[in-house]
């Protein structure tokens, strides 16, 4: 291999430290600063080049970099030809198309010969376009919001999270275009050592995103109650059962369970008999 292989990721913004804690938590060594473009990570061979989240795109479509992360929102803009290797599961928001609040419209087909101002005008105009509404694009970068109010526009189509920055400018939300989140992307067709290090690379992020949706319950049980806590908690192919040394009328289980579900299968587990309940984070997962 003549050089690293490079991952492109965000030097700011909202993607940056989570990105870093990403890697990091996936096992990589490296040292970041203000100043640094790129750096080498010191356990894989890998280098880190640090550019603006809209590049990351274009850098690994055009060869410099074999991998990024960036916004699914940007990988739609940049209409380039890379794979979606993995969802990461943050930085979550929606493409919204909005309309003044005394607008009369209040569906898509509405928007038909309206201006409509956007930083996303390639993701819009197709949108539109697939619906069979005819709009004209206004590309804008900065505070879309407040086209309408300059009358630059009729309506705008911009990334949403909470949803307050619209309400502070008088719009409302008519649709979502696009659910957007952090994702790894990466060229087609990589092979070699260089394909084994993308793959690998691939497999230890997957592996911390996979983690943080599950986390790993120990209890004690009556072995009578077996049953019915695999039935709450049958992991993924069954629980982990483990006689206790010095208590023949008792076990201890071990499974993993969707963190989103800990609330509710608690009380259940404690209502079938179990006692001694752990909850523990899981670093990585690969099922």
């Amino acid at each position: 291999m003549t050089r690293r292989v490079r991952m492109a990721v965000p030097n700011k913004g909202r993607l940056k430290d989570p990105t870093a804690a990403l890697l990091r938590q996936a096992g990589l060594v490296f040292e970041q600063t203000d100043r640094a473009l790129s750096v080498p990570v010191r356990n894989v061979d890998l280098e880190l080049l640090f550019v603006r989240t809209e590049d990351v795109c274009e850098m690994v479509a055009d060869g410099v970099a074999e991998l990024g992360i960036t916004g699914l929102d940007l990988l739609t803009e940049a209409n380039v030809d890379l794979d979606v290797v993995s969802e990461l599961g943050y930085g979550r928001c929606r493409l919204t198309a909005a309309v003044p609040n005394d607008s009369p419209i209040g569906e898509l087909s509405e928007f038909a010969g309206q201006r409509v101002a956007t930083a996303h005008p390639h993701t819009t105009g197709t949108f539109f376009a697939e619906k069979g509404v005819d709009i004209t694009t206004i590309p804008l970068r900065g505070s879309v919001e407040v086209a309408p109010k300059l009358g630059v526009a009729d309506a705008i189509v911009d990334l949403v999270s909470s949803g307050s920055t619209m309400k502070v400018n008088g719009l409302r939300p008519v649709a979502t275009i696009l659910e957007s989140q952090a994702v790894l992307v990466s060229v087609r067709g990589v092979n070699g050592e260089v394909g084994a290090t993308v793959a690998q690379m691939a497999t230890m992020l997957q592996a911390v995103v996979a983690a943080r949706r599950k986390r790993y319950v120990l209890m004690n049980a009556p072995t009578n109650a077996l049953d019915e806590i695999e039935a709450i908690i049958p992991g993924f192919d069954a629980p982990s059962v483990v006689p206790l040394a010095h208590d023949p009328g008792k076990v201890a289980i071990h499974s993993v369970v969707d963190a989103d579900d800990v609330w509710t299968v608690l009380p259940k587990l404690k209502a079938a008999g179990a006692s001694g309940i752990l909850v523990l984070p899981i670093e990585q997962l690969i099922a």
